[in-house]
């Protein structure tokens, strides 16, 4: 797990929402998350299901926010929960040991060891920096990753108004993922805004 992990904006349009998605998944994602927080479960059954034949098209991962339910009828890749869903170890129970659990564990320590504990297969960090679409605290200080990749050996993410600019102090102190939604999705070019964030990844291994 390495590379821009992409999350889903709140689109009732599934047309535009696969259009962008295959311009990102075309130029190389690490992962891809289906966040709809708004929509019903018609639309949310619609919407993960053509992104999960996208995915599979260009073999990446595709998880679910929080409806394990989901997950498990589409035969997703995984689940993401946050502080206030179902807990990391109810995941895996119903998930069983294949499956990926990603975990938010914002700027908390003891949250990303939990997780750690509860078989989570990556842990996230954040907010970071403001973000257009989730309003959280922007607290988290960039310490933690450093922090996290010597406590816990899990792949790391981070979140929270990420560009490739201010997410490439991040990746420097040891991030495997930059999660992002409107960096990519509100993009003029989609499929270059991806390449940009990638190349964090590149530059960092030809240290």
């Amino acid at each position: 797990m390495r590379g821009l992990y992409l999350v889903t904006p709140n689109w009732d349009d599934t047309d535009k929402l696969l259009d962008v998605s295959e311009q990102a998944l075309d130029a190389g994602l690490a992962l891809l998350q289906y966040r709809h927080k708004n929509a019903d479960a018609a639309l949310r059954r619609e919407q993960a299901s053509a992104l999960l034949e996208l995915c599979r098209k260009y073999g990446c991962p595709l998880v679910i926010n929080d409806f394990v339910e989901l997950c498990l009828n589409l035969d997703a890749d995984g689940v993401h929960v946050g502080g206030t869903d179902a807990s990391v170890a109810q995941m895996r129970a119903a998930l069983g040991p294949d499956k990926i659990v990603g975990a938010s564990c914002y700027g908390d320590m003891a949250l990303a060891r939990a997780a750690l504990r509860d078989g989570a297969s990556y842990v996230a960090f954040g907010g970071f920096y403001p973000s257009l679409v989730k309003k959280y605290p922007v607290t988290t200080a960039p310490a933690i990753v450093e922090e996290a990749k010597l406590a816990i050996a899990l792949p790391c993410v981070v979140i929270g108004g990420m560009t490739p600019e201010n997410a490439a102090p991040l990746v420097a102190r040891g991030a495997d993922m930059v999660a992002a939604i409107s960096s990519v999705y509100l993009a003029p070019d989609p499929g270059a805004a991806v390449r940009n964030f990638q190349l964090l990844f590149t530059s960092q291994e030809a240290h």
